[in-house]
């Protein structure tokens, strides 16, 4: 019996989180063993070019050295302690540094939790009910969010979650990403009833989809205006697309940021930061509950702050370049084999659509070839390049990867295409 046979008579659906399932592209997943740089090694001793990086968590590459170093130099101390830690702090003040909007900070364990804690937070600043979120824009699994969301539920094509109830979604308001006329449309008539607006300023979870000009614009300028609460989840983008996320990338600030992935350096850590006024009405100095016996472990603190270390102007040059040889690389192949696509590159990050029209939300995402998509990952994978198991994820090139990585993957682009 393999490991997924193993997995499945214990694990439901043989996995931890959906899309590792390949429920998208068909087939059983590999079990990874080990990795390193930019490879992973499965347990059969098979070794794949990886293009996901821990879902982009792992931006220095696989076992970094100096992480795995920090790690153990922390570990050695306890790995737990349920009292503060001065690292908490450091990494507080380096969160602080990075991202100009924020003054205040809470450690949290995971992307949802931070979700969680930015709509609790926001309700409790004004006093209000109505949360807008975006078609296919994905902000973790708590229940109010679980609606059109991207990333995994598009994958399994599911527009919510069986236990999700009616009434839990009733103040969640949905609306096309990229849509400005129904985004001002929205505030004319409920403006006054808003608490917070969440965003993805670069959707990462139904494919790579890029802001249309004005469109975070326009979202600051009408939170602004009826005094809601601006949310930017760069869960995905934060530390990535530049020094201060997608904040810095385009010039606009938020009101509360949702950070993880990167902040975390591979471990489990994430983060809610924003403005002093209203991140100061989270407990115990205010009075909007949110706690976490694990929040600011000491192993992730660790690596967080390793991570943010090595994150400099130097780095950032490096992965901006290696995105854009990727993505070039990319559309080359594909051009050469006569493959309608759209390669769509925002900041550090890549992504790529089967189709002859660009893609600027989550309706024409899902209008994308999404069975040729999966022909091409099973292709790549037979020849040792790990791209994201479904259409709807993105490709996160970090600094492990090399010139060798972009051309073994645009030459295993064109053989697929034969």
């Amino acid at each position: 019996m393999n490991w997924f046979d193993r997995a499945q008579q214990v694990i439901p659906g043989g996995v931890n989180s959906p899309v590792r399932a390949f429920g998208s592209v068909g087939g059983e997943p590999f079990f990874t063993a080990s990795a390193q740089g930019a490879y992973l090694t499965d347990t059969d001793g098979h070794r794949y070019l990886d293009w996901i990086q821990s879902w982009g968590a792992v931006i220095l590459g696989h076992a970094q050295p100096a992480i795995v170093a920090a790690v153990q130099r922390a570990a050695a101390l306890g790995t737990s302690f349920g009292t503060p830690t001065a690292a908490e702090v450091q990494l507080a003040e380096s969160i602080c540094d990075r991202v100009a909007s924020v003054d205040k900070v809470r450690l949290v364990s995971s992307g949802t939790e931070a979700a969680m804690t930015a709509v609790r937070l926001a309700r409790g600043a004004t006093g209000r009910d109505k949360i807008v979120k975006f078609a296919g824009c994905y902000h973790g699994h708590l229940d109010s969010l679980l609606v059109a969301a991207g990333s995994g539920l598009a994958t399994f094509g599911l527009p919510g979650s069986a236990g999700v109830t009616v009434g839990t979604v009733a103040d969640t308001i949905v609306l096309p990403y990229n849509d400005i006329e129904a985004l001002r449309s929205l505030f004319d008539d409920h403006g006054s009833a808003i608490a917070a607006v969440l965003v993805e300023p670069i959707a990462a979870n139904m494919g790579l989809v890029a802001p249309q000009p004005g469109f975070l614009e326009t979202i600051r300028e009408l939170c602004t205006a009826h005094d809601v609460v601006c949310v930017f989840d760069e869960v995905i983008t934060g530390f990535r697309v530049a020094r201060g996320g997608a904040q810095e990338l385009f010039g606009i600030p938020a009101d509360l940021t949702i950070m993880g992935k990167v902040v975390g350096g591979g471990l489990p850590l994430a983060a809610i930061g924003g403005r002093r006024d209203i991140m100061d009405h989270l407990a115990p100095i205010g009075t909007v509950y949110q706690a976490g016996t694990l929040s600011g472990n000491p192993l992730a603190t660790a690596a967080g702050l390793e991570t943010l270390e090595h994150l400099t102007d130097a780095a950032y040059d490096q992965l901006g370049r290696t995105a854009e040889h990727l993505a070039d690389s990319l559309a080359d192949a594909f051009e050469s084999g006569g493959a309608d696509t759209q390669i769509t590159r925002a900041g550090t990050l890549v992504g790529m659509f089967f189709s002859a029209t660009p893609i600027r939300n989550y309706a024409e995402a899902q209008q994308a070839d999404h069975q040729r998509y999966a022909a091409w990952f099973h292709s790549m994978l037979g020849a040792g390049v790990y791209v994201a198991p479904s259409g709807y994820e993105t490709m996160f090139p970090g600094l492990a990867h090399s010139s060798e990585s972009i051309e073994i993957t645009a030459a295993a682009t064109r053989d697929s295409l034969r």
